[in-house]
């Protein structure tokens, strides 16, 4: 600034002890940064130390962060009330967001060319740092430069109730742009020296600033480890479930966020939801999916139980988008990976069982072949004896129960042959509901002795299906008498018929005992049983498996313990000249 202006301004301002007292407010305005308090907050508590340290009548700050302009004013007039926020600013030629009002005024087209780096430290009211200072607002200016072209050759009036001003830019990390504007009410109230002091506190100013965003910065993405981390290390500890990671893993989200304490957190996933206390939906509120398998299985979400201000995204910032998605993304993988788990040990029990099953299978081969003569003979000389009209009463009693006891080892064996099999099968088109009539007319005496009601609910319309009605009666009888078996007290057991889609489903259900998971893993396992010796042989639901698998068909069970047990059966139905086309392939293969 000239020699001209320096004298100029030699007026009424603060002069005396300004060096000794600049320390100790660069030092106030570091501490405030360093604590990383938030922008509007930050820019409040530095206008307040301003205001005092230059006994200016007002302070005004503007900064550009994340794209955005964020201001705060200050007055020394208590009835005038602290004024901050974040509104849109102008945008220069190279399309940065300059800390400029969009209002047409003569004083924001000086600040935007102040930033734009176009003045003349010529002329009396600019300086070689760039700031812009005026002693009377009511003079008009003069702003004829060959670098102040965009003045247009005009004279240049700032409208403006107070008589000083200055206008002094700083940058914050060489990006962006910040102006600190001291306004007083008495001419020529800043001189020369103060204003260039004024120029050092606002390089101080955008050096805090950019100490406070790196330490606000740090802390976030300390907060966004320590949150991802809480959540790997939740899915890490053995044994535990996945509804326990998610109820942990959404307890650790709002402490991710800017604001911990209006934040809340819900993870939805398979219908189920997962929530912090007093979570709800509301404007303020960040997404994102769970994928599995490139499907959106659920979704993330943190929301803000208060109006905040605009940051990247809404109220928040583009880095916590960035963790939103980072941690439904790790979801996504610890879900997929306990599912893996799941059907890999499903997997190994099958094969497990299929092992055991074609082992025992070899086995009953064996035992058939080697059991099939001997049982024969035995059962044919008893029943010989049986017809010798001399036999003595206690020789007949004992060949009866020889008899009794044979007839006992050949329905094994018949149960033998069919889980090795070994038993011929021949398929026709058959009618299920045939099937039901014509076999619960065997069992209907036994649920009556055991009071039992036996129930039929038969589809009228179901179509036929191509099975081995032999084999069908006997899935039939043993689903019956199993449901018997399991209902010593009495009961109900329904027997049931119905159309699945292409199946045709043959469903018993009863009202007994029921079972425990630990039994419904293995009643399907050969010679597995719960009841007593002389009650069953452990073979009856495996043989069960057996027929239904070779239809190619599926069987399932539903069990609750105390109120009793319901079988399905689901049988394929092919249509008639698809199973002719199917026996015209058979005979041609041979």
């Amino acid at each position: 600034m000239n020699n001209s202006k320096l004298n100029q301004m030699e007026g009424n301002g603060p002069r005396n002890d300004i060096t000794n007292k600049s320390g100790m407010l660069v030092s106030q305005i570091l501490m405030r940064a360093s604590i990383g308090m938030p922008t509007l907050d930050f820019l409040r508590e530095v206008s307040k130390l301003l205001l005092d340290f230059t006994r200016c009548d007002e302070i005004e700050i503007r900064i550009v962060e994340r794209n955005k302009l964020l201001y705060c004013i200050t007055a020394n007039e208590q009835k005038l009330p602290l004024q901050c926020g974040t509104i849109r600013g102008r945008h220069n030629e190279a399309g940065q967001v300059l800390p400029c009002l969009k209002k047409e005024t003569d004083l924001e087209k000086i600040c935007q060319e102040i930033l734009n780096n176009r003045f003349d430290p010529e002329l009396p009211y600019f300086t070689p740092n760039g700031s812009f200072c005026i002693g009377d607002t009511s003079n008009p200016l003069d702003l004829s430069s060959e670098t102040c072209k965009w003045a247009g050759g005009r004279t240049f009036h700032i409208d403006s109730a107070f008589k000083s001003l200055a206008v002094i830019p700083f940058k914050i990390e060489n990006t962006d742009f910040g102006l600190l504007l001291l306004k007083s009410r008495k001419k020529n109230f800043l001189a020369a020296h103060e204003v260039e002091c004024y120029e050092d506190f606002a390089k101080i100013l955008g050096i805090a600033s950019t100490q406070r965003r790196a330490q606000i910065a740090l802390r976030e993405r300390v907060k966004e480890l320590t949150c991802l981390y809480g959540i790997a290390k939740v899915a890490a500890r053995p044994g535990i479930s996945l509804e326990q990671i998610l109820t942990e893993a959404v307890a650790l989200l709002p402490q991710g966020w800017l604001y911990p304490d209006i934040a809340s957190a819900s993870i939805d996933f398979a219908g189920q939801t997962y929530s912090t206390e007093g979570f709800h939906e509301s404007p303020q509120m960040q997404t994102t999916q769970i994928m599995i398998g490139g499907e959106k299985r659920g979704a993330v979400q943190v929301a803000y139980s208060k109006k905040m201000p605009e940051l990247d995204e809404g109220p928040f910032l583009k880095e916590e988008r960035h963790l939103i998605d980072a941690i439904g993304r790790e979801l996504s993988l610890i879900i997929e990976t306990m599912q893996k788990e799941e059907e890999k040990t499903v997997l190994q029990e099958q094969l497990r069982h299929a092992d055991r099953l074609a082992t025992i299978g070899q086995l009953a081969a064996g035992v058939v072949h080697e059991l099939n003569e001997p049982l024969a003979s035995i059962l044919g000389r008893a029943q010989l004896a049986a017809k010798i009209p001399e036999l003595p009463e206690q020789a007949r009693l004992d060949n009866e129960k020889i008899v009794k006891a044979s007839l006992h080892a050949r329905e094994i064996i018949n149960k033998l042959k069919l889980f090795a099999r070994q038993e011929p099968s021949r398929k026709d088109r058959i009618n299920l509901n045939d099937i039901v009539y014509d076999g619960l007319y065997f069992v209907e005496s036994r649920c009556a002795k055991a009071g039992i009601t036996l129930l039929r609910d038969l589809d009228p319309d179901l179509p036929d299906i191509t099975a081995d009605a032999g084999q069908l009666y006997q899935v039939l009888i043993n689903l019956v008498v199993n449901a018997v078996q399991a209902t010593p007290d009495g009961g109900r057991i329904t027997v049931r018929t119905a159309k699945h889609g292409a199946d045709v489903a043959l469903i018993v259900q009863d009202t007994g005992a029921g079972m425990d998971e630990k039994m419904l893993k293995h009643i399907f396992t050969p010679f597995f049983t719960t009841k007593d010796v002389d009650e069953g042989t452990g073979l009856g639901l495996a043989v069960v498996h057996g027929i239904v698998d070779s239809h190619g068909g599926s069987i399932s069970v539903e069990s609750t313990l105390g109120k009793g047990s319901c079988f399905e059966v689901h049988l394929p139905s092919t249509h008639p000249e698809k199973q002719k086309e199917e026996e015209g392939n058979e005979s041609a293969k041979e």
